[in-house]
Order: structure tokens, then C-alpha cells, then sequence
């Protein structure tokens, strides 16, 4: 697992990706089906992240958990015109999860339709009938939460997305821990939780990931949610790889 970086990230966004430990993170996400980066965004720009959600122009729609039976709590999906630094990071860590992306469908002999270029992926989620941005801002404050579920959005998915914490846990908020759930064969479903710092990412599974058995690779299906928050505001970026229907 990645040491937790607590310096302040400089340079480009391309660089910072590039410089997480990339074999470590493809290790704990073969292990697990989620994986914590290093700091990628410092707090100034997690601030400057957080503040669009009031920017109501740059959402294409907003979803208010409660109404859907969700959870609680509010999200809102950009519009295609993402912010500069947010597009950059979406298309800075694409390429670094393709090969993994790759390795799963091998593994679990599923077609691996994604090709080098984002974009092109993308154009293909279009002509698919998925033509909607998927990429979130949230918003919990105390006493919400998110029940567990998937981020699929159509036939057209990438295995795997990432939630970048934008406030500092312990002082902008407590509770809200991130959770995921592995259904496992013949037996009960297994948690993890992750308390997410902030500016940092956790890589995880869209859907499901690939796990070893005597027969050779099987599914292991997994969900994600978050905890209550029990004070304070928690925000959080969700970077998706595939658009919605």
C-alpha cells in the first residue's frame, strides 16, 4: 500500500498521477478491487474544486439522494464542459488504468473494448446511446450517507473510476467513511472501509473484479456506498470512465 503522502503536490496534473507508485496500486487493486493514491490535489485546489458545486451552470443535472431512495445528501453531474484541471486529471489517469482495465477482461474472459485514447472510448460510449457526462461533484452534510450500489450507467462501462476527497476528514467532517462490498461465492459478503484524506484518490471497481479460484478466475461483484456523516460537510469529485445513457 502506498504511504500516505501529506506534502503538497506540485507541477503538472500528468506528473502527479505519474508519480504514484503505479505497480503497488495495480497490486492492491488486484488484491482488494480499491487502491488509495498519493496526494493529488492540494487543499487550495480541493477548496477550489468544492466551490463549483454553487456554479450551478457548469451541472447538467442535479440528484437529490433522499427523493430516489439513495441515501441522503446531494450530487450534481457536470456538463461535458468539465473544468480544465478536472479533465486533465480524468485523462492523466486513464491510461494508467487501462492496462489493469485490460488485465481484468483477460482474466475474466469479458471483452476489453477500450482503446489507447479516451476520447475515442468516449465516441464510442456516444454512438453506444450513452452521451451524458458522468462525472460528479457531492455533497453530504450531517446525517447523510450513500447506500451501496453501482456506477454502470449502460452496457458500455470501464471497470474501474476514481473519488477524490476534497475536505479533510476529522475537521471539515466526521464519519462519512468510504465502503465497499465483495459478494463472495457460497459464502457471506465481506467489507472494507476507507477514511478518504483529502486531495488524495481511491482508485476502485466499477462493478466487479477478477478473484483466483481452483477453477481459475471467477467474478467477484462489489458495491460501494458511503457511511454516515455525523457533523460538518463532505465533498467529494467522482471521476467516471464511461458515460451515462
Amino acid at each position: 500500500m502506498n504511504t500516505l503522502d501529506t506534502t503538497h503536490p506540485a507541477g503538472p496534473v500528468a506528473d502527479r498521477v505519474a508519480a504514484n507508485g503505479w505497480t503497488a496500486l495495480t497490486d492492491e487493486l488486484n488484491e482488494h478491487g480499491h487502491a488509495l493514491t498519493t496526494r493529488l490535489l492540494t487543499p487550495d485546489e480541493c477548496h477550489g474544486i468544492r466551490a463549483l458545486y454553487d456554479e450551478t451552470d457548469r451541472f447538467r443535472t442535479t440528484v437529490d439522494m433522499a427523493r430516489h431512495r439513495f441515501g441522503s445528501g446531494q450530487y450534481r453531474y457536470f456538463t461535458h464542459e468539465l473544468p480544465d484541471f478536472i479533465r486533465e486529471l480524468r485523462e492523466s489517469l486513464y491510461p494508467r488504468l487501462l492496462p489493469v482495465a485490460r488485465d481484468w477482461a483477460d482474466k475474466l474472459r469479458q471483452p476489453a473494448p477500450w482503446p489507447e485514447d479516451l476520447e475515442e472510448w468516449l465516441a464510442m460510449c456516444h454512438a453506444a446511446g450513452q452521451a451524458k457526462s458522468a462525472q460528479i461533484l457531492l455533497r453530504y452534510g450531517p446525517g447523510d450517507w450513500n447506500a451501496l450500489h453501482r456506477d454502470v450507467f449502460g452496457a458500455m462501462v470501464f471497470p474501474l473510476q476514481v473519488v477524490i476527497g476534497l475536505d479533510a476528514p476529522g475537521v471539515d467532517f466526521t464519519g462519512g467513511e468510504f465502503i465497499m462490498t465483495e459478494q463472495r461465492p457460497r459464502a457471506q459478503s465481506r467489507g472494507s472501509s476507507t477514511t478518504l484524506p483529502q486531495g488524495h484518490g481511491l482508485i476502485f471497481t466499477t462493478r466487479d473484479r477478477p478473484v483466483a479460484s481452483r477453477r481459475g478466475w471467477s467474478t467477484g461483484p462489489m458495491r460501494h456506498g458511503v457511511s454516515t456523516v455525523r457533523s460538518g460537510r463532505r465533498h467529494t469529485l467522482g471521476l467516471v470512465f464511461h458515460d451515462a445513457a
